[in-house]
Order: structure tokens, then C-alpha cells, then sequence
């Protein structure tokens, strides 16, 4: 998901929109989680960027999304940048944990 999404709409107040992005994001997560995975892979990780503009998006953290909305919202920014990318990942073993248990 690469969106531009707009903070501001004639007729819808502003907290209605910010919960209706949030509400799409978390449904494209989602989405996204429960397609299948490739072969040797464990779970989808995703590669997120966020910004005012996409060209000054900078790397985020999934769990950072719905702060960073409010935090656009609360800036009063007439728009901002999303960007969404899922890849399938491996879990890392923690070789500590592995000579632990031997």
C-alpha cells in the first residue's frame, strides 16, 4: 500500500477520517498477514515508511502507525504519506537461547 491519504473532506471531521485510516490500515495488515506464505518463510514482516510528503517519508516501525496518524492529526497536516510493503521473513534463532537449552 503506497496512499497519500487527505486529513480533510468537506463534509467528514476530521477524527471520523483519522479513524476511517487507521480502520484501513489495520484491514490491510490483516489482509495481508493471512495470505499465504512462501515456502521456508514464517511470517510477513513489513517494510513501512510515513511522512508529510512521500519524498520525506522515513522508515517506521509497524507498531508506530497509529501514533504517527494521531500525531499528523494533532499537527493539523492537510495530508501525509503511507507506505506499506509486506515480504515474507524467517525467524532469527537467538543462538544464547539455543546453547541454553542444550
Amino acid at each position: 500500500m503506497r496512499k497519500t491519504f487527505s486529513l480533510t473532506h468537506e463534509k467528514i471531521k476530521t477524527p471520523r477520517l483519522v479513524d476511517a485510516i487507521k480502520h484501513e490500515v489495520k484491514k490491510y495488515l490483516k489482509r495481508e498477514r493471512n495470505k499465504q506464505l512462501p515456502d521456508g518463510a514464517d511470517y510477513w514482516d513489513f517494510d513501512c515508511r510515513f511522512g508529510d510528503t512521500e519524498a520525506f517519508a522515513d522508515v517506521i516501525h509497524v507498531s508506530e502507525i497509529n501514533k504517527l496518524i494521531s500525531d499528523a492529526e494533532t499537527r493539523e497536516l492537510k495530508s501525509f504519506y503511507l507506505e506499506i510493503l509486506a515480504k515474507p521473513e524467517v525467524r532469527k534463532t537467538n543462538l544464547e537461547s539455543d546453547e541454553k537449552s542444550e
